[in-house]
């Protein structure tokens, strides 16, 4: 694209003290009449370019004068400038730092390449939040997040289901799936780590004592492990099934929204019948089913075979049950 060709452009003028248009073209493997356009379109963005006259003459820019991008490739550049700044950095207190971020890159850009960025960024949007419903917005993730950045330990109170839990952590990152916000934390005294969802933490408050993080500790490793561990041994059943827009509209309900990131596996695009294909984790054979009725008439399992037999099975007899006599 014509955009970074341009941010290119600027980084060899950068490097280089002075060149002529044919050396600049042959680097950036472009014709020489296609790098004088360039070259011009720079002047014309408002780049300082000097030509010097003679046998070694060239191009350069102006002694002091730089872009500001040092070390960003051109797509890079683009795409840093492209991205708007997600709700997580205004979680994690930083959409300040973001917007300053982007400002610093795009004063750097000529023109046409904010142009550019600016069309990148209005045909493309990162959606973070669930496909089902708004973000998770915990009224603890504050502190939580103090005492992360703080490195201190924390004090919390956490609700399991209908009991409300003390814990002592000393908290190592945050998570941010689907919306949902998790804590990975260590457990004190007993050195554990454990996963707690930040909006199930009723209280949170940081201590004065700090703590020292596991030098082998790396949180997108240990995610990926520990959230595949866990959706394996909690919700071991998978069943492959076909959803009408109304079993869609009811998973929320069926499955409880706090728990849709993973129970919901995948849900593909409609289809010309209006029906979608999705993949579900399931707690067991008897719960599972008991949700795969809850979407009835809008549901059908695909496999596993045993699970299909069992819900047409219940189809059958609530049928014969309610049958006109």
């Amino acid at each position: 694209m014509k955009a970074e060709r341009l941010v290119a452009l600027l980084f060899t003028l950068q490097r280089r003290r002075s060149a002529t248009a044919a050396e600049l073209a042959e680097e950036l493997g472009v014709s020489e009449r296609t790098m004088h356009r360039d070259l011009a379109a720079l002047r014309e963005a408002g780049v300082p370019l000097w030509t010097e006259q003679g046998r070694h003459g060239g191009f350069r820019l102006v002694d002091g004068w730089r872009s500001g991008l040092d070390g960003l490739t051109a797509r890079e550049a683009v795409a840093l400038f492209a991205l708007g700044v997600p709700d997580a950095l205004a979680g994690l207190g930083l959409d300040t730092a973001g917007s300053a971020a982007r400002a610093k890159v795009s004063a750097g850009m000529p023109a046409e390449l904010r142009e550019h960025a600016a069309l990148v960024a209005g045909r493309f949007h990162l959606d973070a939040p669930g496909w089902f419903g708004g973000a998770d917005e915990p009224p603890s993730l504050a502190p939580v997040v103090r005492a992360v950045w703080a490195q201190r330990r924390l004090s919390i109170t956490y609700r399991r289901r209908d009991k409300v839990a003390s814990r002592e952590l000393e908290p190592l990152g945050l998570v941010l799936k689907a919306g949902v916000w998790y804590l990975v934390a260590r457990v004190v005294p007993d050195d554990a780590l454990r996963t707690y969802r930040v909006s199930r933490i009723l209280s949170a408050a940081a201590q004065d004592t700090t703590f020292d993080r596991p030098p082998d500790f790396d949180l997108p490793t240990w995610w990926r492990s520990s959230s595949a561990t866990f959706e394996q041994v909690a919700r071991p059943l998978r069943v492959k099934a076909r959803l009408n827009s109304i079993a869609v509209r009811e998973l929320r309900r069926v499955f409880g929204g706090e728990h849709l990131a993973d129970t919901v596996v995948s849900l593909g695009p409609p289809g010309d019948d209006g029906w979608a294909e999705a993949e579900l984790a399931l707690e067991g054979h008897e719960i599972g089913l008991g949700q795969l009725i809850a979407l009835s008439p809008g549901v059908e399992v695909l496999e596993p075979v045993a699970v299909r037999a069992a819900l047409a099975a219940a189809g059958a007899e609530l049928a014969a049950r309610n049958a006109q006599r």
